[in-house]
């Protein structure tokens, strides 16, 4: 039997709330004596008494649960799922009816309204993302309420949460058809290959489709592209077919090699025409630098956070520096696609790290476009902060 507990909500946390805010904070509640299990369902109310909202108990780093409903007698059961899943398939008709395009996401989180939980549609297989034990718990209803309103070829999942502190191992296949890997999606007619039984990540991420289009369509013809934190090369990928005269892909992990290939692989495309480095971006730019080699287009889409035995890197604070490195090996007149998907500051701040990189070169510089998430990457109306993907394309003035 799922815990029902009544739980209440100071009065600043109550106002955000009663205004559309989805995410519960600690600070938010007033839990002291009250022992919950992950996925317990809570009637927030206010300091009257007076019920607010329905959420669920999950600890994931953005907080302790989300809110689900603010109607005091809707039940979170099947027909619950079944109806928030239902509005936000029908917000994505246009992808499932687009010829071109055969990956996207189905269910984006809190901005379809089930914070912590994810869906993606890959070629008709479907990938479920939990974030949180809590959200976890509510699994058999999500995966009922998913085969009522889609056709699942196959479904996998991807555990997001620790336990004890450790992620959990496991055969990410759930049901259905058995995918054979890799598997082939489309994206604006391009190919790329992914894998939803391989660890957390699939091979692309999804949320750079506008940027890939934009790189082919617009930054790649007769240019040459140096892709950094290339991951499989799908930038890479997508420059060439733009009509990109040679890439370069940059990135320390081993498996970047063989599957940067096979993306080049599936597009018909000579990989040995392309230059393919296993190794840190950082020393890759001092390696360019001593060579003289320059590029018209650097991609830079860094994690958040890494650490190597040499050195640690921070978005938040580091951002500037690998901006400068990247402009002394941008040709005059070359673009740098800056990206990051760091959701502890917004475009505005991001915009700051990009000046003061430039101000510090004592280069000019010009923004050509932004990027934020796609529209299938839905987030809550009101709220900006749960935008997190900020690209910016900055063209070298000197």
């Amino acid at each position: 039997m799922r815990q029902l507990i009544e739980v209440k909500v100071n009065s600043e946390s109550a106002k955000d709330i009663m205004n559309g805010y989805p995410l519960l904070s600690k600070e938010a509640m007033e839990t002291s004596g009250v022992t919950m299990a992950e996925g317990s369902i809570m009637h927030l109310v206010n300091s009257n008494g007076r019920y607010i909202a329905t959420a669920y108990y999950g600890l994931q780093n953005k907080g302790i649960g989300w809110v689900l409903t603010r109607k005091e007698q809707e039940r979170i059961d099947t027909k619950f799922f079944v109806r928030k899943i239902s509005e936000a398939v029908a917000k994505r008709d246009s992808f499932y009816e687009a010829e071109d395009t055969t990956a996207f996401r189905v269910f984006n989180g809190e901005g379809d309204g089930i914070g912590g939980l994810t869906i993606d549609f890959f070629n008709g297989f479907y990938m479920v993302s939990w974030y949180s034990e809590g959200i976890y718990s509510f699994r058999e209803e999500i995966y009922q309420a998913l085969s009522e309103v889609v056709n699942v070829r196959g479904l996998y999942e991807k555990l997001r949460f620790n336990h004890n502190g450790q992620y959990l191992e496991q055969d990410d296949y759930v049901s259905g058809e058995k995918g054979e890997f890799p598997l082939i999606v489309l994206e604006n007619g391009m190919k790329f290959a992914v894998d939803l039984n391989d660890g957390a990540m699939t091979g692309i991420f999804l949320d750079q489709r506008k940027v890939r289009k934009a790189l082919r369509d617009h930054y790649s013809k007769g240019k040459t592209v140096l892709n950094t934190f290339s991951y499989t090369g799908a930038f890479s990928v997508t420059a060439v077919l733009g009509g990109a005269i040679g890439t370069t892909s940059v990135d320390l992990a081993k498996r970047s090699l063989p599957k940067t290939i096979q993306q080049f692989a599936v597009n018909g495309i000579d990989y040995e025409a392309q230059d393919i480095k296993v190794m840190n971006v950082f020393d890759y730019f001092r390696y360019a630098a001593r060579h003289d080699l320059k590029f018209d287009v650097v991609v830079l889409d860094p994690p958040s956070f890494a650490r190597t035995k040499k050195m640690t890197f921070s978005t938040a604070k580091d951002y500037p520096k690998l901006l400068k490195d990247a402009m002394k090996i941008t040709n005059d007149g070359g673009i740098i696609i800056a990206s990051t998907n760091n959701a502890s500051f917004n475009m505005k701040k991001f915009k700051t790290f990009i000046d003061k990189a430039y101000t510090e070169a004592n280069t000019r510089y010009k923004i050509l476009e932004e990027h934020q998430l796609p529209e299938d990457f839905t987030v809550p109306d009101k709220f900006p902060e749960f935008n997190y993907l900020k690209v910016v394309f900055i063209k070298v003035m000197n």
